[in-house]
């Protein structure tokens, strides 16, 4: 894969934020990739493929005035280096609406990926998630909720401080 670690992103590969099931041409820099990014990305330009260099090294959102994450669809943190960071080096993830991206201990979690309740009951973290189930972004009770993931994905979180997991789910 790539020689590039993204701190709130920690796999985008096994995520499927990255592709490698062809070769393109990366938008930003003009070099051939067979590791490459497809979306989410916010700008006015169309851009079809970055490769993690570019996201990494914060060139693509340099390049194309973009975002790979909506800053008023994150948490808040105290610091402007760790949302600079979340918003122009870190690649997005797809939500079903807009995606949002979880913080805790004053900095954002790492996206660890889509589960739904029983595969966050194999994973052994599916109490943890009730414990820190939050109301407030995800707009359902705790029993709807995990009504919902019986067969929806929810998005994964995982805090870089204390290690505790969290779930984002959106829905209509």
């Amino acid at each position: 894969m790539s020689d590039h670690t993204f701190k709130y992103h920690p796999d985008p590969l096994k995520t499927g934020m990255f592709k490698n099931d062809q070769t393109v041409t990366c938008d930003c820099c003009g070099k051939e990739t067979d590791v490459y990014y497809h979306r989410p990305f916010y700008s006015i330009e169309n851009v079809d493929y970055l490769c993690p260099e570019c996201i990494a090294s914060g060139k693509a959102a340099e390049k194309f005035d973009g975002e790979f994450q909506d800053v008023e669809s994150a948490d808040e943190v105290s610091d402007p280096a760790k949302t600079d960071e979340l918003i122009h080096r870190t690649p997005g993830y797809c939500g079903w609406q807009q995606e949002y991206w979880l913080g805790h201990c004053d900095d954002y979690c790492a996206f660890l990926g889509y589960y739904t309740w029983s595969q966050l009951e194999e994973a052994g973290i599916a109490k943890e998630i009730e414990d820190t189930y939050r109301e407030d972004i995800c707009c359902i009770d705790l029993e709807d909720a995990k009504e919902h993931l019986e067969n929806n994905e929810g998005y994964l979180f995982k805090c870089l401080h204390c290690g505790k997991y969290f779930i984002y789910i959106d829905f209509d």
